[in-house]
């Protein structure tokens, strides 16, 4: 009947609404991915799936011959990795001096743009974990580093940025001289939405930054879409499209996915990624430190981040099922994000002496 086929359409309709956006992320299986530094920034870039995911991926039974005879360098997630929210994940602090103690180098690459470097080595400080601030790189650091990278400063003169997110951008900012509006300042502002009521936003915004902003509010989007959408020539940047986050230790929040979404369906853009995927940081450490990439693992919580990140950037990779990701996921036939290895924690990467 005309009804029945009405109420067809609709559910097509709704159901194209749900797709995801960027249909990249999480649907990757080969390791023969592009690696070109701006394989991730490039809004129409496109990964999908070319194989199924293997039988079996290795669990770290025996990591002396797994992984530490190959390995020389260890990057690792911060958020399920080492902690979770405020507190240190078990035995981490003992397995990270085992690695030192061995001579192996360590860094920690994380996607939560809400503390600069140096608000990062407070908390590793806190937590009691001795780690040097040259150690530290966030994704607030990789936007100070794009900018800096595409020359911000002598290409769009007189402009500025608007930060949607938190203090840790605005503090990388202002290391690099960029000038910016926004972020903490906008805690608490409401949109005039009486009749004729509209938000004045500034013309001389050249790049919007959308971070992790747990004070996000309708005049913080608002404004970002008038930038993005009637400004010229204004880049719109993420610094990570994580779907869910570690605030605390009790139970997963929603990550700063969900804000770069509501910014992403106003104005219709894709932005570009500087955080993990994006091969931005791990190009900067490895060109800063002259690293081997044949010689470094990758070790994370998260498929579509962390392991995406060392695959397709040439890394070792190992998943930890300290944070978001379960056994079931990784081994599940939806699944088509391979690690080269996996284990509970980073504490099965020294064998427990028996009693």
């Amino acid at each position: 009947s005309q009804s029945k086929t009405m109420k067809f359409a609709l559910a097509l309709a709704s159901l194209a609404a749900c797709a995801p956006a960027v249909s990249g992320f999480g649907v990757v299986g080969s390791r023969t991915l592009a690696r070109s530094p701006m394989a991730f920034r490039t809004p129409t870039a496109q990964f999908h799936a070319t194989s199924a995911l293997s039988a079996k991926v290795d669990r770290l039974t025996e990591p002396a011959g797994q992984l530490m005879n190959e390995v020389d360098v260890f990057i690792f997630d911060c958020d399920g990795v080492i902690w979770r929210g405020d507190s240190v994940i078990d035995n981490v602090k003992e397995t990270l001096a085992k690695l030192r103690k061995e001579g192996k180098k360590c860094f920690f690459v994380t996607n939560n743009s809400t503390k600069s470097r140096a608000g990062y080595k407070k908390k590793f400080d806190s937590l009691g974990l001795d780690v040097a601030a040259e150690e530290i790189f966030s994704s607030s650091f990789a936007v100070a580093a794009h900018f800096e990278q595409t020359k911000f400063l002598e290409k769009k003169p007189g402009k500025k940025v608007f930060v949607l997110g938190e203090i840790g951008v605005c503090d990388e900012l202002d290391m690099i001289g960029v000038p910016w509006i926004g972020g903490p300042q906008d805690e608490g502002k409401v949109a005039p939405m009486q009749p004729g009521g509209k938000v004045d936003h500034d013309h001389d915004v050249g790049a919007v930054v959308v971070g992790f902003d747990r004070h996000i509010n309708y005049y913080k989007i608002q404004y970002a879409q008038l930038c993005i959408n009637e400004n010229e020539d204004c880049e719109f940047i993420a610094t990570n499209l994580d779907a869910v986050t570690h605030l605390t230790d009790a139970q997963e929040w929603a990550g700063n996915g969900s804000m770069v979404g509501a910014i992403k369906g106003c104005t219709g853009q894709e932005p570009n990624l500087v955080g993990k995927p994006s091969s931005l940081m791990i190009d900067y450490i490895a060109d800063k430190e002259n690293l081997d990439r044949s010689k470094i693992c990758m070790v994370g919580d998260r498929l579509d981040t962390d392991i995406l990140f060392g695959a397709n950037n040439g890394l070792k990779t190992c998943l930890v099922l300290s944070g978001v990701t379960s056994e079931e996921k990784l081994l599940s036939d939806e699944n088509k994000v391979t690690p080269d290895f996996y284990a509970d924690s980073i504490a099965d990467f020294f064998v427990k002496e028996a009693a």
